[in-house]
């Protein structure tokens, strides 16, 4: 039986929802001078130690993984993920402008940005896109081998919170595991190929 496959507009409308709780995501958790995990986070670790942005940083770490995408995952994830990590980088250097947060508990934004930005991905993914980078080393690993996204994710996301350590304070590497925890969480739980079968 082939799978039901998304509109044009059900996939324009996965790409803005997915980045924009995604990109919102990310201000909570780097307002409160936290990081996270994937590519993501990369970008956030690197905003916090160098005077480059997050959003180009997001978007430069990101362009080396377009061509494994590309073999292993074809030309229509490539498009949609492409989509999806420039609307990320562009509602990152936007929410600034629009949302300003003057004071921001650290646990809530680790729980509450972590969990946004699990949601976001968990839209993308069901939408056959991604937001680059480790993702799609991450989902490639779950079409071939059958290995869950979230717990490979989780793994990956710890190595990088370890890496955060000489950056960051080691408070905020620990609370920053609350993050990556409700992210890949999210995922574990609710991305499952053997029941969401839409491409």
């Amino acid at each position: 039986m082939n799978a039901p496959t998304h509109s044009l507009l059900e996939d324009l409308q996965a790409l803005l929802a997915g980045t924009l709780l995604i990109s919102l995501g990310v201000k909570l958790i780097g307002d409160a001078q936290l990081v996270t995990g994937g590519i993501v986070g990369l970008a956030l670790l690197l905003d916090h130690a160098t005077s480059f942005g997050f959003a180009t940083l997001f978007f430069l770490l990101n362009l080396p993984f377009y061509y494994l995408a590309f073999k292993q995952m074809g030309r229509a994830f490539v498009v949609k993920t492409l989509v999806a990590v420039s609307l990320t980088a562009a509602f990152a250097a936007l929410m600034p402008r629009v949302l300003a947060i003057g004071s921001i508990d650290p646990f809530y934004a680790a729980a509450v940005g972590g969990l946004l930005m699990g949601v976001g991905l968990l839209i993308l993914f069901r939408h056959q896109a991604s937001l680059g980078g480790l993702n799609v080393f991450v989902l490639y690993l779950q079409a071939r081998r059958g290995w869950r996204a979230g717990i490979v994710q989780l793994g990956i996301d710890a190595a990088i919170l370890l890496a955060a350590i000489p950056v960051v304070s080691l408070k905020s590497v620990a609370i920053s595991l609350i993050s990556a925890a409700t992210l890949n969480l999210s995922l574990a739980i609710n991305h499952r190929h053997d029941r969401y079968i839409a491409a």
